[in-house]
């Protein structure tokens, strides 16, 4: 064996040690986010008078902290290293469980939205977590060390609603419980994270050769394709997801069948990371996203079809297997368009452009449902769709010519 392939060998050995580790710690931190989406807009209306307009916000509140953390979390780690930043987004997420403890106890609905506010900036540290495999990783295992990372979201799409549902009366106020469980399970995503060992993300240096400039990177056709195709596949799942439990409880359905349908779409959500990975090796990055997208499109037919629990469990699942592909492969995309000493720029105006976008689309489905109903919220899905598949293709059609 040669000096170079022993030091890929390792380089990939690693790489996969690394991805694991953080995919250990997304199935317990990562419930932060599940929790977040499935109790805000519950307890956001219970908190709430006549007027339920607002009952969304908390959700908006969770993905604009995210918005507003994910270029500092990002530009931090860069000096700090990863773990330490790492850290630190748990000991946001300890402290956003216990105002969410106080502000149920004492019916706050302000103190909840800082509660979800902090709950979203801890969120911004663990959407890192991909970032941080795919820098560790050799090009070759780029797409997989994502897709592994996100895999550890399926025990999260079972711990998370479940913590819902046994933390409802666990405590002598309605899902205070539930945020007493968040406290224990990001403790023990920072015991995980406590072994990792991950060298800082590479910082650019003086000189012209060492990077290019940020405007250039992000101007290019290749990242403003792979950028609308991965905020299309979450904003439109931020969208739906959103109004989803809302909409339940308005067609009668109980509490335990909107939280049940937000696991069953959180484990569609992170299950695909098992094989997205090799689907984007054996397909290609542009095809994992059309797939996504044309699924998140058929589970917005399958909720205009129906209100029974089933259509929409159904419509829930198809959106995470959807925003799966689609993220999956943007995210590879958007790693494909920067080199090593770019990385933490770019990755922080991505991640703040992205998350704004989300939370503006969480934001609007309270206000959409209220004003508009269940199947206008489903019908905006093929619109967005239809643009970032026609993207897709002019973007294949322009490398076919360049070749």
């Amino acid at each position: 064996m040669t000096t170079s392939v022993a030091d890929d060998f390792a380089h990939e050995r690693r790489a996969r040690s690394t991805a694991l580790t953080l995919a250990a710690s997304m199935a317990t931190a990562g419930a932060v986010s599940p929790i977040a989406v499935g109790l805000g807009g519950l307890v956001g209306s219970s908190l709430l008078g006549e007027d339920q307009s607002l009952a969304t916000l908390p959700v908006t509140m969770f993905i604009l902290g995210n918005a507003l953390s994910s270029a500092p979390a990002a530009l931090l780690m860069a000096r700090v290293g990863r773990r330490a930043g790492f850290l630190l987004g748990i000991s946001v997420a300890v402290a956003g469980g216990l105002l969410a403890i106080l502000a149920i106890s004492i019916g706050s609905f302000l103190a909840f939205c800082g509660a979800q506010t902090l709950a979203g900036m801890s969120s911004a540290f663990v959407q890192q977590y991909r970032f941080a495999a795919a820098d560790a990783s050799p090009d070759i295992f780029k797409a997989r060390a994502i897709s592994w990372v996100l895999a550890g979201g399926v025990v999260t799409g079972v711990i998370g609603p479940q913590a819902i549902i046994f933390g409802e009366n666990l405590l002598p106020f309605d899902f205070a419980g539930t945020y007493a469980i968040q406290i224990v399970l990001v403790l023990i995503a920072a015991s995980i994270l406590a072994t990792l060992s991950i060298p800082k993300p590479a910082r650019r240096q003086h000189g012209d050769a060492k990077g290019r400039p940020l405007l250039k990177i992000i101007g290019s056709p290749r990242f403003i394709v792979a950028f609308i195709c991965t905020v299309s596949s979450y904003a439109l799942m931020s969208l739906v997801m959103t109004a989803t439990p809302l909409a339940m409880l308005h067609h009668h359905h109980s509490h335990g069948d909107a939280a049940l349908g937000i696991q069953w779409h959180v484990i569609a959500m992170f299950a695909p990371s098992f094989f997205t990975g090799s689907l984007i090796a054996r397909y290609g990055k542009e095809a994992v996203v059309a797939y996504g997208l044309v699924l998140i499109a058929f589970g917005a037919v399958i909720a205009l079809l129906g209100v029974t629990v089933m259509h929409f469990w159904l419509s829930l699942i198809l959106l995470g297997i959807g925003w799966n592909f689609g993220f999956i492969g943007g995210t590879a995309m958007i790693a494909d368009t920067y080199a090593p000493e770019e990385a933490a720029r770019v990755q922080a105006v991505n991640e703040f452009m992205l998350f704004s976008i989300v939370a503006l689309a969480s934001f609007s489905s309270g206000k959409l449902l209220v004003l508009s109903g269940w199947s206008m919220i489903n019908i905006l899905v093929f619109p967005v769709v239809g643009l970032s598949l026609g993207l897709l293709a002019l973007n294949a059609l322009l490398r076919t010519r360049n070749v």
